[in-house]
């Protein structure tokens, strides 16, 4: 049995087909609303045992976020997307490893002929479901920007309107030379500015072919030591996986935070030094060498 790149359809629900990785998408879902369903029962004013845990995860997340934003007010806002995805993608990705998954299914027929459909694939190891975040992700962050912003100042960010017709109305009160080349620079910034809108829907692309590259190879490579030699041979590269899942999940976690703060600060002068500042942050934060300044503002 091998893997397909695409998910294996199970059943449809009217017009909707159900495929594997969606159904594993779906109880990863269930049992994070279960999970904060429980912590939010037990919440008191003394915390102890699960409340305990999850205000030290929480605390955390926002400490890690604070070092990107600066801001306290900031990740707040942001905690219910990031601290949504993270968990999502973790769990999705290590769903994987758990014992059935990929060799637990239903027989049924492809084009090659009858086999055996598994019942449960890691939902990133799908690209429709990588996309699907990632179209989310950067369409959250633009309506962000725009409701923080306003329309105008921020689609000013990448088709500069304003500043083209600033150059054009000058015609008559400046000389023709200065002129000139003021309305080709507005010029040049119009087309700079098609560059941009073009860049975020590479920011959708990155992200959902780095998430499905990463763990659909992971799974691909534990399927084939696995057919080698069941036990022993896979073993160390599912502890590697475990691993992978993390940083995936930390990495898509962080591009979102950066792509919201990018999209929720004003626009300024210099706005690529300020996105190249930005993404160097948190490049450090991810690699593990967070600005101690930042971390520890009372040492």
């Amino acid at each position: 049995m091998s893997i397909p790149v695409a998910a294996e359809k199970l059943f449809s629900l009217g017009a909707l087909p159900v495929t594997n990785s969606l159904l594993t998408g779906w109880v990863v879902v269930a049992v994070l609303v279960m999970l904060s369903a429980v912590i939010s029962r037990t919440v008191a004013e003394v915390p102890k045992g699960v409340q305990n845990v999850a205000e030290y995860v929480l605390e955390g997340m926002l400490s890690f976020m604070d070092q990107v934003t600066h801001e306290r007010a900031r990740s707040r806002r942001f905690l219910p997307i990031v601290g949504a995805l993270f968990p999502f993608i973790l769990l999705s990705n290590w769903f994987g490893l758990l014992p059935g998954v990929g060799t637990i299914g239903l027989w049924g027929m492809t084009g090659e002929g009858k086999e055996l459909i598994p019942l449960f694939r890691p939902a990133t190891s799908d690209l429709n479901m990588t996309f699907a975040m990632s179209i989310a992700v950067v369409i959250a962050s633009h309506v962000i920007g725009v409701m923080t912003v306003g329309f105008f100042k921020y689609w000013n960010k990448f088709i500069q309107l304003g500043t083209f017709w600033k150059a054009v109305s000058k015609i008559g009160t400046q000389p023709v030379g200065e002129y000139a080349v003021g309305v080709f620079t507005a010029v040049i910034g119009l087309m700079v500015g098609l560059i941009e809108l073009m860049s975020e829907a590479a920011k959708m692309v990155s992200l959902a072919l780095r998430l499905f590259g990463n763990i659909f190879a992971g799974e691909v490579l534990i399927h084939v030591l696995s057919s080698l030699m069941a036990f022993l041979l896979p073993t160390p590269f599912m502890f590697l996986e475990i691993i992978v899942g993390v940083v995936q999940a930390l990495v898509f976690s962080m591009l979102t935070l950066v792509y919201l703060v990018l999209a929720t600060d004003a626009p300024h002068g210099d706005e690529h030094k300020h996105e190249e500042d930005v993404l160097g942050e948190a490049h450090g934060i991810a690699q593990g060498k967070p600005d101690l300044n930042e971390a520890l503002p009372g040492i």
